[in-house]
């Protein structure tokens, strides 16, 4: 059966914006590769990535293709570079779908993937692991990511519990939840930074966000999670969109809701923990990331969530890139560029809906 041709033409359309971020995220990382103190060119940075591809790496190297590739070029290219550049990519995109996941559930644009307390509980996680200065590796993770990821899941176990009334979680009472909860920890939090001061710098650091050190575990951390979260979210993208039109009007159209709800707010929760856990905190990515998607290509998250992956991925390795060359030899933690972003565009969204506010 063939499809109306308005309905294929967007389709088509869909197709087109996803495929064009895809590219325009694919090229800007190569270009990403050259930007920090070791001198790489384009050219350089291309045949070091071409060069780890099974298969075609192998056909090339026999070709002669990396001949003029020189062994020191390609070994900060490999061992640095492209695993900061897809820990940042893959931190972006998780942060990106959680806040189009949030934004549906709430539908309200102004919602993040904070404001159920995950940053307040990563935060209060990582500055644990420095003020007693533990060591271990679970899983290849380092102490830091390993406590910032645990303490925010249990942060959000915490949020969820006290906003629960019945078998029920109200929006409004799970955003208030989060908001008390995030307060009470970043007491604490402040409390450690207060009595730890010989790790102050890298808490201040670490709480900015920065990618600095970002290695091939923290890659093999954040990428399988938000793919998986990604699968699973895009699986209830119909019943996203029609939660769009009231939870009531859901329930009767078959949705349920309270499950719904569940699972995704579980999954928004486990890829923001794990974007956190490997880059600290960054704000506002799940906040303008969605939106702008949204008016690129409409609210179907059908598409609207595959977009949002991406754009945020694709708008934290540009903020990365600025990070590392607004004030060079000095890296900005990457924090500071996105909430230079992040903040007039929040105003922006207040102002644009103030007046559905009044009371």
């Amino acid at each position: 059966m063939s499809l109306p041709p308005e309905y294929a033409k967007r389709r088509r359309f869909w197709y087109l914006s996803v495929a064009s971020l895809l590219i325009l995220l694919f090229f800007i990382s190569i270009a990403s590769l050259c930007i920090g103190p070791a001198p790489i060119t384009f050219q350089q940075a291309l045949k070091a990535v071409l060069k780890q591809i099974p298969l075609l790496g192998g056909f090339l190297d026999s070709q002669g293709f990396f001949s003029d590739l020189p062994p020191q070029s390609e070994t900060i290219v490999v061992n640095i570079r492209i695993p900061r550049i897809l820990t940042c990519a893959f931190a972006g995109a998780a942060l990106g779908l959680a806040g189009a996941i949030l934004q549906g559930i709430f539908k309200n644009p102004m919602a993040d993937p904070y404001v159920i307390g995950v940053s307040s509980g990563a935060a209060l996680g990582a500055t644990i692991a420095f003020a007693t200065g533990v060591g271990f590796t679970i899983f290849g993770a380092a102490a830091v990511p390993a406590f910032a990821f645990a303490v925010s899941l249990l942060t959000v176990f915490l949020v969820y519990n006290v906003a629960r009334v019945g078998p029920r979680v109200p929006v409004m009472t799970l955003l208030l939840s989060g908001i008390a909860v995030s307060i009470f920890l970043s007491a604490f939090t402040t409390l450690l930074i207060t009595f730890a001061s010989k790790v102050l710098h890298g808490i201040y650091f670490w709480l900015l966000g920065s990618f600095a050190f970002a290695k091939w575990s923290d890659f093999y951390i954040v990428s399988p999670l938000t793919i998986i979260g990604f699968i699973i979210a895009f699986l209830y993208s119909r019943d996203l969109n029609i939660m769009l039109m009231g939870e009531e009007t859901a329930q009767t159209l078959g949705v349920e809701v309270e499950k719904v709800k569940k699972i995704l707010i579980a999954i928004s929760s486990l890829v923001t923990a794990a974007a956190v856990s490997v880059s600290g905190i960054i704000g506002f990515v799940g906040l303008i990331i969605p939106h702008i998607m949204r008016i690129l290509v409409g609210p179907d998250h059908r598409v609207l969530l595959p977009a949002s992956l991406l754009g945020g991925g694709l708008f934290l390795v540009l903020c990365d890139n600025l990070a590392r060359a607004a004030i060079p030899p000095t890296e900005l933690p990457i924090g500071v560029i996105t909430a230079m972003f992040g903040g007039p565009f929040f105003i922006y969204l207040l102002r644009k809906k103030k007046g559905e506010y009044s009371l």
